[in-house]
This record gives C-alpha cells, sequence and structure tokens, in this order.
C-alpha cells in the first residue's frame, strides 16, 4: 500500500443528531436477509444500548426512578437507533439478590380485599398500555427502533437467592389474583414444557390470558413504525414461544401494520433450547448464544463463539446479536466490529442505570467483577468505547452499499470482512496488520481508516490498486478498521 498522509475527518460520517423519518415498519430486506428494510428500501443496520428499567421502574425502594430523556438523549449523542424495552411481569423480587426490588406499573388493576392489595386479570391498567406506547412513541421521534419485549423469563427463573423467588409477586400466581386464575402452573424455577410451567403451552388457564395481554399490546402499538417485538426475554419453552411467534403474526395478519417478530435463547428450559431451535423458528429475527454454554456442559469449548469469533451470518434471518445472551454485564468495542462485519446487528446490554439490588460476589465473580471493578457501572471502562463505536459503525453502515454487503472472511487473512467484492470492503484488523485477497477486483480504490479506541478517521491521500493480495498495514498500533471504495 502506498504511503497514506493522515487527513483528520470527524467520523465515518457526520451523525445524523436530528430525528429520523420512519419510512414504514420494518421488514425483511428481500435480497439481503442478515437485514432489515422498511419502504425506502435500503438495507437497515440495528444496533444500540438497551438497559432494564428503560420501560418499568426496576430498582430498590431508596432509588430514583429512571429517566428515560436522558436515556434517549445518550442514545442520539451516541448515533444509537435500536433498544430492547425490558418488560418485568411480576411486582417484587429479583433472583440474582436478596435486595428488595420492585417493579412498575404492571398490565392489571389492583383492588383490595381485606387489607390486602390483590390483581384483577379481567381488568387492564391503561395507564401501563399508556406508558408503554408513549416511550415507544417518544424513541420513534428521535429514529430508535424499539422491541417490544411481551414476556420475562427472569419473572420465572429462580436461583439460590433465598427469599428471592419471582413467583410470589406474580399477578398469574392464584394467591395474588381474585381471579383463581394459575392455579394449574407448576412453579419450577424455571420452564419446563411437560410439566407446565409459566411460560409452556400446557399452563393452563394462565396462556389464554399470556394471549389477551399480547392482543392489547399488539393493539396499543400496532399503528407505529418503529416497532419490532420479542416473545421474552432467556425463558419459555420452544413450543411456547412458537406459539407466541405465531400468535404475533396471526393477530397482525388483518391490522394495517405488521411487524417483526424475534426469538431469544432460553438459558434454562426442559427440553433443552439450541441455536438451532432459533434458526428453524418462525420468528423474522434472533438472538444467538454461544454454544455449548460451559457452565452447563462442563469442560467444553465453544462452537459457535458468537462472544469472541462470531460465525458469519448466511441471510437465513437477521441476527440481533445481543451482549446480553453473550456474557451478561459484558461488552467490547471489538466485539461490535466483528460482529457487523460478520453480518450481524450488534447491540449492548448497558448498565447505563445498574441493575436493581447488591449480588453475592463470591457466587458470581466472572459476571460481575472484574479487577476489582464491578461491571454493574454505566462507567465500566469498557461500555464507552463500546457505546460510541456502535455509532461509528451504524454511521458506516448508512454509508455503505449494505444491501449488496455479505460476509467474505476468505477474502482476509483476518477472517473479519464484510464486502460487496470489486466494490467496497469493510476489513476489521485486530492487530492492524493483515492481507487481503484482491487479486479478482483489478480496480482502483479509496482509502479510508478508522482507528476504534481513537474514534478517530483518517483518509488516504493516495488510493489502493487492486488486481492481486495486498499487505494490509494500518497507520496505527492497534485494533484498526480499513475501508475501502472503488473509484
Amino acid at each position: 500500500m502506498k504511503r497514506i498522509i493522515p487527513v483528520l475527518l470527524l467520523f465515518f460520517a457526520t451523525f445524523q443528531i436530528n430525528a429520523q423519518q420512519m419510512e414504514g415498519p420494518l421488514r425483511v430486506h428481500p435480497e439481503n436477509g442478515r437485514y432489515f428494510t422498511n419502504n425506502s428500501g435500503k438495507a437497515i443496520l440495528l444496533t444500540g444500548s438497551h438497559t432494564w428499567a428503560n420501560f418499568q421502574e426496576s430498582r430498590t425502594p431508596d432509588e430514583a426512578l429512571f429517566d428515560y430523556e436522558a436515556y434517549l438523549k445518550m442514545l442520539k449523542e451516541h448515533n444509537h437507533n435500536f433498544i430492547r424495552q425490558w418488560t418485568w411481569e411480576h411486582a417484587k423480587n429479583a433472583s440474582w439478590t436478596k435486595d428488595e426490588v420492585v417493579f412498575s406499573p404492571l398490565p392489571y388493576q389492583t383492588v383490595n380485599k381485606n387489607g390486602k392489595e390483590f390483581y384483577d386479570v379481567s381488568q387492564w391498567n391503561e395507564a401501563y398500555f399508556k406508558r408503554l406506547r408513549t416511550r415507544i412513541k417518544e424513541a420513534g421521534d428521535m429514529g430508535i427502533y424499539v422491541s417490544v419485549m411481551l414476556f420475562q423469563g427472569w419473572s420465572q427463573n429462580r436461583l439460590e437467592t433465598p427469599g428471592s423467588d419471582p413467583w410470589e409477586y406474580h399477578p398469574l400466581n392464584p394467591v395474588n389474583n381474585i381471579n383463581g386464575i394459575g392455579k394449574s402452573v407448576k412453579n419450577n424455577g424455571f420452564d419446563e414444557e411437560k410439566m407446565g410451567t409459566l411460560h409452556a403451552v400446557n399452563n393452563g388457564d394462565v396462556l389464554k390470558h399470556q394471549e389477551a395481554y399480547v392482543k392489547k399490546v399488539i393493539e396499543t402499538v400496532n399503528d407505529l413504525d418503529n416497532v419490532l417485538y420479542e416473545i421474552i426475554n432467556e425463558g419459555g419453552t420452544k413450543k411456547w414461544q412458537y406459539h407466541m411467534i405465531n400468535l404475533v403474526k396471526e393477530i397482525e395478519k388483518s391490522m394495517p401494520k405488521q411487524h417483526p417478530v424475534g426469538m431469544t435463547p432460553s438459558v434454562v428450559v426442559s427440553p433443552p433450547m439450541f441455536n438451532d431451535d432459533l434458526w428453524e423458528s418462525p420468528a423474522d429475527w434472533i438472538s444467538p448464544t454461544p454454544e455449548p454454554i460451559s457452565w452447563m456442559y462442563k469442560g467444553t469449548n465453544f462452537i459457535q463463539d458468537y462472544k469472541n469469533d462470531p460465525p458469519a451470518n448466511t441471510g437465513k434471518k437477521v441476527v440481533i446479536l445481543d451482549t446480553d445472551h453473550l456474557g451478561g454485564h459484558w461488552g467490547t468495542y471489538m466485539w461490535a466490529w466483528k460482529s457487523f462485519v460478520r453480518g450481524h446487528n450488534p447491540i449492548f446490554m448497558d448498565s447505563w442505570v445498574p441493575l436493581a439490588g447488591h449480588y453475592d460476589r463470591q457466587k458470581s465473580p466472572e459476571i460481575y467483577y472484574i479487577g476489582g471493578v464491578t461491571k454493574n457501572d454505566a462507567d465500566h471502562p469498557d461500555y464507552e468505547p463500546l457505546r460510541k463505536n456502535m455509532g461509528h459503525i451504524l454511521a458506516l453502515a448508512n454509508r455503505i452499499d449494505l444491501a449488496n454487503m455479505t460476509p467474505q472472511d476468505q477474502l482476509s487473512s483476518t477472517r473479519f470482512c464484510l464486502a460487496k467484492p470489486g466494490e467496497e470492503y469493510v476489513m476489521y484488523l485486530p492487530e492492524g496488520t493483515g492481507t487481503l485477497d484482491l487479486r479478482n477486483a483489478n480496480v482502483e480504490f479509496d482509502v479510508e481508516w478508522f482507528f476504534p479506541v481513537l474514534n478517530r478517521t483518517i483518509k488516504g491521500t493516495e488510493t489502493l490498486q487492486g488486481g492481486s493480495y495486498r499487505a494490509i498495514v494500518a497507520p496505527f498500533t492497534g485494533a484498526s478498521v480499513l475501508y475501502l471504495k472503488k473509484k
């Protein structure tokens, strides 16, 4: 490569701080199934930070209410365009802590009976649905897509923490409602199809109430363009999730708009769930997990390492690759770039407001503490570089011909390359050096470099000639991104 004289640019492209116009709801791109599109016909990359209290309050009684306006401001300042909107089904208790954690509002009205508060699960709490619609609309006004989480696995999942069973405060627990609903539900601590737990199709009279809730949510937000759906976070049996995906599609079929439906993995479930179950599902988008999960299969190594070496997306489904299912309190800018050039949509489980409650450091040292520093903190050193780089990735995705770009691992010695061969190449170089196969691209390319750790772009003043193998050396010591575009 000829010598490159650095010319400082602001970013890959100027961030669009003004609200983006939504041009109809998202649908899978017909030519490139790795991405969504809308009425514009453009391929749309989704990326952004999501956090646990961005819809309902999720806090200890002494903590402040979530500042949604400040959260949206942070997203826009970082050029993010997607969030998961977290939903909690229960009112109190969190499996991960002994502390009192409260969740509000919930979708059902409450009544007082003999001095105690109960739920009437035949009556909706309209304030809940007003908040749902308002928050989605406010995000949409800023160009942000919202995945509406319908159910929550951690409103059923139970750990070994004493006195923290979420089922004890669930509205569909028969001791908590005046309707006698939920008597056949088995509280096993995790979802099990044969037993008939909360998120299993044989859960008795609970299923019709879950279906009614799904219908109510859809009726509340169907007219909004920036909506996606996620069935459940880390819970639910395969059969139940498939049922709910089909239910959403069936309900929306006769409505003005149809929106993408997503399926994410159930961490502990019987029968076991695997990434193949996601790929084979009726969902439009999925969030795989590293497989096999090391703590479930002791002594194993990853075959599908979505955390360190994400497999290239074949385009069978849109993959919204989420750090929540890769490492919990974890995320790096290196992972985001690797995911992007492998054809995924990277999103971050962000401790923007920390997950409520204190944790047992001895039980979970690798999750919550590294080097004596908690990872459940917005200011953890890994997080701001990741937030910024997701914005840079989106800016680049909006510049390139994304609809015609595919992972081309075989063209790069680093194995991280997204390209429209002969036209455009995005190559990620973890160590700043590599080899690019341009034998079938005997054309002249403009050169641009981005350095993730510096948030800095430089433009080459000389071009790169294709037609052969090319040694690539970044003008920076460290992780770098090369962007080539045919002149």
